[in-house]
Parts: structure tokens; C-alpha cells; sequence
């Protein structure tokens, strides 16, 4: 019976890990194609991956045994993260396209994302979900709560790989080699401006 009630708790969590971050899975394509032809790269976004997801666990962790590090109206501010992540790359590119270089050039200047970035993103991007993780950890207690916990992480590492998978695929390497430099920071100031505005930080 046991183990029908661990396979219950692990189905639930990878159920709700999916719904929560599939919208992660686009941004770390987007990642990774900034990130592709440099050494390195690959671990830098993992690493920030975890980094960012191990933050949201972890205040939901702490705010599901009654602790509460980030107020509930703090959330939407959130938003203000990929936003000037997504201003700052967007200014990047425009730059390079003022001073006459291809975005192939650029990429080999720039890097690709350090942990940190992608860390604030994930961070950022996640934190409505801290809501919803709170009641389910509450409710779950500790083995369920670890279950969860150990599921997530697992999961993370898969939505690592499938982001690299998409980002690597001919067609879709093709397409974001061209058009990443403008997909990313679109993509990341309209999280930015969407965790605002649902969030209610406009008053709207």
C-alpha cells in the first residue's frame, strides 16, 4: 500500500511541476542558443537552473512550516527581474546591430547567461508558483514534502536536457541563431511586464 501512496505523491509532483513550468523549457532554449559554441555554457545554465528553482523550493519549503521570507505583495515585483534582464539584452543587441555586428559575432563577445541571470529569471519567472506550492507542501507533511522536493529537482535536470534538445535541433538552431538575440529579451520582458501586471504591481 505503501508504495502506491509514493507513486501517487510522485505522479502528483511531476503533475504539478509540469503545469507549473512549462513555459521554462522555451526560455531555457532560448538560453541555451545564446549559450551554444561556448565552453562551458551548458553548466553555467544548469547551474543556474537549480539555482533559481532551489531558491523557490526552498521558500516554500519555509512559508509551508509557517515562515514567510517573501510577502505575498513582494510577488509581483518579481517581474522587475527579467525585465531589466530583458532591457539590458535588448540594448545588448541593439548595440551590436548599431555597430555593424552579425549576431553570430556578438554571442562569441558576450558569453552567453551567467548562473545568476539565469538564476533570476527562473526565480522570477517561478514565483506565482510559490502560491500553489505552499498549500500542496502544507498539506503533504514532511515524507510527502520530501517526495515533492526530490521529484522537482529530478525534473529540473530533464527540463534542462529538453531545453538543449530543442535549442540544438537543425531547424530550431537555425531559427534562434538568427532570431534569438530578439526572441530572448522579448521573451523576457514580456514575463517581466506579464508577473507585473497579473500580480497587480500597476494597481490594475
Amino acid at each position: 500500500m505503501g508504495w502506491f501512496v509514493n507513486l501517487g505523491i510522485i505522479g502528483q509532483a511531476a503533475g504539478l511541476f509540469a503545469v507549473t513550468n512549462i513555459d521554462d523549457i522555451l526560455i531555457l532554449a532560448l538560453f541555451f542558443a545564446q549559450g551554444a559554441g561556448h565552453r562551458g555554457s551548458t553548466r553555467k545554465i544548469v547551474i543556474g537552473q537549480y539555482l533559481g528553482f532551489t531558491a523557490i523550493l526552498a521558500v516554500a519549503i519555509a512559508a509551508a512550516f509557517g515562515a514567510t521570507f517573501l510577502p505575498e505583495s513582494a510577488i509581483p515585483y518579481l517581474g522587475l527581474l527579467p525585465l531589466a534582464l530583458g532591457l539590458k539584452a535588448a540594448w545588448q543587441a541593439w548595440k551590436n546591430h548599431r555597430d555593424g555586428e552579425d549576431t553570430e559575432e556578438a554571442d562569441a563577445k558576450g558569453g552567453g547567461p551567467s548562473p545568476l541571470e539565469v538564476a533570476a529569471v527562473t526565480f522570477a519567472n517561478g514565483g506565482d508558483n510559490i502560491g500553489v506550492y505552499v498549500p500542496v507542501f502544507a498539506t503533504a507533511g514532511v515524507g510527502g514534502m520530501s517526495v515533492y522536493a526530490v521529484v522537482f529537482l529530478v525534473l529540473v535536470a530533464i527540463w534542462c536536457f529538453a531545453g538543449r534538445f530543442f535549442a540544438t535541433r537543425p531547424v530550431i538552431a537555425k531559427a534562434l541563431s538568427r532570431w534569438g538575440h530578439v526572441l530572448l529579451p522579448l521573451v523576457l520582458i514580456t514575463i517581466g511586464l506579464l508577473i507585473l501586471v497579473q500580480g497587480g504591481a500597476f494597481g490594475i
